[in-house]
C-alpha cells in the first residue's frame, strides 16, 4: 500500500466519521473499512401496498399503509491497499423492502460511479447517491407495492443467479428494471418473508417517528410551556401534542370520575381518543386497572347481546341467546329472566314490585303500539291495566282528599266546618292546618287568638252562603246584589283576617248603600 492511498483512506474515512453519526456510519476496527447506513429521504404521504398470490395466505394482504421511514440501506466496504488508485472498495448491498434485482442494479450503478471517479475517493458520493436518488433510479413511487412471490422458487433462484431468471422474491412493481438482469452476488435481501418484512417495515417507521418527536420543542396548549418531545405525548388521529405532566392530571380526573369513555384530546371539539397505552404510560397501575375494568363494562353495556349476572356475588357478564329470555350465568349457573332479574319464571309474566308501578305506567302511556305490545308481552295486560288503575286513583287521592294525621287514611271534605272526623281511627283534625285537634275541646283551636286557625271554624263557602241570606231578606235586595258582586274581592280579606272584621267591612258597605246605620256588634252577635 502506498502512503498516498494509505492517507487517502484515512481521511476519507475520518471525513465520513466527522459527517454521520455513530448510528449512520461505523468504521470497522481489524481492517480498512466499515458498514453505513442509508437513510433515505421519502415524499410525504408516501403509501405500501401489500398483495398475496395463491399459494400462500397473507395476513396483511390488500391494505395500504402510511408511512415516513423505510429500513435503511446496508453498504458494507472494505478498502483494498491500492484504493483509490487502481482498485474500488469491495462492498455489499443489502435492503429489507428491495429485491435482489433491484439490490443488483445499484449494485451496477456503483461501479459505474466508481469508473466515473476512478483514481478519487467514491464513498461520499456512493451514500449520497443512495440516499437521494435510489427512488427516482428505481422509478419507485407511491404507492410501492410489495408482492409475495414463492419461497421455493426464491431459493431456486438464488442458487442459479448466473442464469438470466427473473427473481421476484420480494419485488416491487413500479420499475423498469429489467427483470431478466443477472442478480449480482453482492446484492443481499436479509428478510425471511413477506410477512416479516411488512411488520418490520412498520416497526421502524414507529420507532423513526418516535425518536423524530423526542428531538423536537412543543407548546403545550395547556400548560403553555414549551417542551422536548420526550416530556410530551400526541395523540394519534388529530396529532395534537400536550405534556405527559399535563395528560397525566387530566386523565387521573377522568378515570376518577369514572368518565373512561372521554379521555379525548382536550383540544375543543376534536374526536380522538387516547389509545389504552397511552393511558397505561401515564396514570399510575391502580387507576390504569380501573380504567381498564370500566372500559369493558362500558364497552359490554353497549353490546345488546350481553346482560350481567343479576346476583350481587357475581355480576359477570353473561351472553343472552337471540329470541330467549333466559340467561344462565357461566360462573355460579344460576338461571333468571333477562328481562326483570329475577328467577327465571319460563312463560309467566314478569312480577311487578309496587315501586315500580310508576315507571310501568309512565313507560306505557309513552310508549307506541309495539313497546305497548312488548310491555303487555312482558308484564301481562292485566298487570299494567292494574298499574293504569291504582296510578289513576292515587292521583286522584292527591288532587281531592287529606291524609288523617293519625293514621293516614284519605279523607274527602265537601262542605262543614274545618273540623273534620277521621273515618278510619276517629281522630279530630283541622282541615286548613292538618294538626290534631283535643277530644275534650276541638273548638279550642278556632276560638284560641294565638292558634293560626282563629275564627276560622266555618269553611268560608258555607259563611257566604249563610251571609247572602241573611242579606237577602233585606229591602234593598238589588243593592244587596251589587255588595255581593264585590265578593270576589273582599273574599280574600276575610281568609287574611277574621269572622268579625269580616262583617264590620260588609255593615259599612251596607252603610255607604242604604245612609243607614247598623250597629254591627248586635248584627254579629245576632247573626252569630
Amino acid at each position: 500500500m502506498s502512503s498516498e492511498d494509505r492517507e487517502a483512506q484515512e481521511d476519507e474515512l475520518l471525513a465520513l466519521a466527522s459527517i454521520y453519526d455513530g448510528d449512520e456510519f461505523r468504521k470497522a476496527e481489524s481492517v480498512q473499512g466499515g458498514e453505513t447506513r442509508i437513510h433515505l429521504d421519502l415524499p410525504q404521504n408516501f403509501k405500501i401496498f401489500v398483495s398475496g398470490n395463491s399459494n400462500e395466505c397473507l395476513q396483511n394482504s390488500g391494505f395500504e399503509y402510511t408511512i415516513c421511514f423505510l429500513p435503511p440501506l446496508v453498504l458494507n466496504f472494505e478498502l483494498p491497499p491500492d484504493y483509490p488508485s487502481s482498485s474500488p472498495p469491495s462492498f455489499t448491498l443489502s435492503g429489507k423492502w428491495l429485491s435482489p434485482t433491484q439490490l443488483s442494479a445499484l449494485c451496477k450503478h456503483l461501479d459505474n460511479l466508481w469508473e466515473e471517479h476512478r483514481g478519487s475517493v467514491v464513498l461520499f458520493a456512493w451514500m449520497q447517491f443512495l440516499k437521494e436518488e435510489t427512488l427516482a433510479y428505481l422509478n419507485i413511487v407511491s404507492p410501492f407495492e410489495l408482492t409475495m412471490g414463492s419461497p421455493k422458487k426464491v431459493q431456486r433462484r438464488m442458487a442459479q443467479a448466473s442464469s438470466n431468471t427473473e427473481l421476484d422474491f420480494g419485488g416491487a412493481t413500479g420499475s423498469d428494471i429489467d427483470q431478466e438482469e443477472v442478480v449480482d452476488e453482492r446484492a443481499v435481501q436479509d428478510v425471511e418473508s413477506l410477512s416479516s418484512l411488512i411488520q418490520e417495515i412498520l416497526d421502524f417507521d414507529q420507532a423513526q417517528q418516535i425518536k423524530c418527536f423526542n428531538s423536537k420543542l412543543f407548546l403545550c396548549n395547556i400548560c403553555f410551556c414549551e417542551k422536548l418531545g420526550s416530556e410530551c405525548m400526541y395523540f394519534l388521529e388529530c396529532r395534537h401534542v400536550y405534556c405527559k405532566a399535563c395528560l397525566k392530571d387530566y386523565f387521573e380526573i377522568q378515570i376518577r370520575d369514572g368518565q373512561v369513555q372521554c379521555l379525548n384530546c382536550p383540544e375543543p371539539k376534536c374526536p380522538s381518543v387516547a389509545t389504552p397505552g397511552q393511558v397505561k404510560e401515564l396514570v399510575e397501575a391502580e387507576l390504569f386497572a380501573r380504567y381498564d375494568r370500566l372500559l369493558l363494562q362500558s364497552t359490554l353495556d353497549l353490546m345488546a347481546d350481553v346482560v350481567y349476572c343479576p346476583r350481587p356475588s357475581c355480576q359477570l357478564p353473561v351472553m343472552q341467546e337471540p329470541g330467549c329470555t333466559m340467561g344462565i350465568c357461566s360462573s355460579c349457573n344460576f338461571a333468571f329472566c333477562t328481562l326483570c332479574r329475577l328467577t327465571y319464571h319460563g312463560v309467566s309474566p314478569c312480577k311487578v314490585t309496587a315501586e315500580k308501578l310508576m315507571d310501568l305506567r309512565n313507560e306505557y302511556l309513552q310508549a307506541d303500539e309495539a313497546n305497548k305490545r312488548f310491555l303487555e308481552q312482558r308484564y301481562g295486560k292485566r298487570v299494567i291495566q292494574k298499574a293504569l288503575e291504582e296510578m289513576e286513583s292515587k292521583e286522584w287521592l292527591e288532587k281531592n282528599s287529606k291524609s288523617c294525621p293519625c293514621c293516614g287514611t284519605p279523607i274527602e271534605k265537601l262542605d262543614g266546618c274545618n273540623k273534620m272526623t277521621c273515618t278510619g281511627c276517629m281522630q279530630y283534625f283541622c282541615w286548613i292546618c292538618m294538626g290534631s285537634l283535643s277530644r275534650a275541646n276541638p273548638y279550642k283551636h278556632f276560638t284560641d287568638p294565638a292558634s293560626p286557625c282563629f275564627n276560622r271554624y266555618v269553611f268560608p263557602e258555607l259563611l257566604l252562603s249563610a251571609v247572602f241570606w241573611y242579606l237577602i231578606c233585606r229591602p234593598q235586595a238589588q243593592e244587596v246584589l251589587a255588595l255581593f258582586r264585590e265578593f270576589s274581592y273582599i273574599f280574600k280579606y276575610f281568609l287574611l283576617y277574621s269572622f268579625h272584621s269580616f262583617l264590620s267591612y260588609i255593615l259599612s258597605y251596607m252603610h255607604f248603600l242604604e245612609n243607614e246605620f247598623y250597629d254591627e256588634n248586635v248584627l254579629s252577635e245576632d247573626f252569630l
